[in-house]
């Protein structure tokens, strides 16, 4: 049973969100604050949590923070963020502290928990993508897809699943422009809707890690009007 703490200080949008994913056979950990979320995942019943959906306006300590904390103790756990206005400004700022994706508030239902699906599934580690060699070393970026680790100059480089996934597609293919629409669909699994701040922001926390210039990037290449692509190193 997957198991998902709802960090929400709203009681009934809490209450409410933990009664539909009961009813979906999920897990629930809930909390009001960030402070009681941190906590709580640093606690015995955070080691069941296997996905946050995660309020950006909370009392106290913002949802912002809550998620660079989370991001600064894991890169392992998704994080679904709620934002009740859909203000690029949140949306973008709530992307960059390290979530996986974001839903506006009120949402219904079948949405949050598509979402959630769709978060667990990237976060498996059993799907692999790309050539058939394990490891690949491309100018000292070494990918291994059967053991999911990635490493720059021997320094172990720990991945989001998100993260993970992304260069996992784009690395399969070297030279091969993706569109952002091609890269919801297989990275997010994001059939319906669509938002490409998932792909521009993912890249960019991407680029901060694996590549030495961030904004010369050797490995994750944009290609303008139309998406990123894999090199040329």
């Amino acid at each position: 049973m997957p198991h998902v703490l709802l960090i929400e200080d709203d009681t009934s949008v809490r209450d409410g969100m933990e009664l539909v994913l009961r009813r979906h056979g999920y897990g629930v950990e809930t909390a009001a604050t960030g402070e009681e979320a941190l906590v709580l995942l640093a606690g015995e019943r955070g080691a069941l949590v296997e996905l946050a959906v995660l309020d950006l306006m909370l009392p106290g300590m913002d949802g912002f923070e809550v998620c660079r904390r989370i991001r600064a103790r894991t890169a392992a756990l998704p994080v679904i963020m709620l934002t009740a206005r859909g203000d690029d400004r949140d949306i973008v700022a709530g992307l960059e502290a390290g979530a996986d994706d974001y839903v506006v508030k009120p949402v219904t239902a079948p949405v949050l928990e598509a979402r959630i699906r769709a978060a667990l599934r990237r976060a498996e580690p059993s799907l692999r993508q790309g050539p058939d060699a394990d490891v690949t070393d491309l100018a000292g970026l070494v990918i291994d897809r059967a053991g999911l680790t990635v490493t720059r100059n021997g320094t172990p480089v720990p991945l989001p699943p998100t993260e993970l996934r992304l260069l996992l597609e784009l690395s399969a293919s070297p030279g091969r422009v993706f569109t952002r629409e091609q890269l919801l669909a297989s990275v997010w699994d994001h059939t319906f809707l669509g938002d490409s701040r998932l792909v521009d922001a993912a890249v960019g926390r991407l680029r901060a890690k694996i590549e030495e210039v961030p904004g010369r990037p050797r490995y994750v290449q944009t290609v303008r009007g139309f998406g990123y692509r894999f090199g040329p190193l």
